[in-house]
């Protein structure tokens, strides 16, 4: 039975690359970098991802950008966004997204989860439905209400300050 065009290749393996986009079943990639990768597996080595998406995805000291993926281990690795079902990280991330999340020894802007466990989690936010481990945030839940509401009158102040300054009779 002949391939049509959209089926995917089985395997790529690129070392030592820089591509645009690739896609593939299985992607491996090893000191490379690629702008956009679609995978049903991507598994990466001493590498950068711009825009990552597959069902399992596997990061060992890699810097990725936008991820989505059903499950995504990363092992002093980097993400600025991460969305997933199981998401374990072992580095820094900017914002993760999933159902569960295992943290260990891991900085992070903000995390929200349904189960989040961790060793040690250094985060600016941190919203859970069970949370499990060390944690150390930035802001707690009476720190960001407080911030909410003053930022809300500030900003409600400076509007009506402005209206009554520039208000044209």
């Amino acid at each position: 039975m002949p391939e049509s065009e959209t089926d995917l290749p089985q395997a790529t393996n690129l070392s030592q690359s820089r591509v645009e986009s690739v896609e593939a079943e299985f992607v491996r990639l090893h000191q490379s970098v690629a702008g956009s990768i679609t995978a049903d597996q991507a598994e990466l080595h001493v590498s950068a991802g711009l825009n990552v998406r597959a069902s399992l995805v596997e990061a060992h000291e890699v810097a990725l950008g936008l991820v989505k993926a059903n499950e995504i281990s990363m092992t002093n690795s980097g993400a600025a966004a991460v969305r997933a079902d199981t998401v374990s990280v072992n580095g820094d991330a900017g914002l993760v997204i999933a159902d569960t999340v295992n943290l260990g020894n891991t900085y992070a802007g903000v995390v929200a989860g349904r189960n989040v466990r961790g060793d040690r989690i250094e985060t600016l936010m941190l919203l859970g439905t069970h949370v499990e481990g060390d944690v150390t945030t930035m802001v707690n839940t009476r720190q960001a209400l407080l911030a909410g509401l003053l930022g809300g009158l500030f900003a409600g102040l400076i509007f009506s300050l402005t209206r009554m300054l520039f208000r044209h009779d």
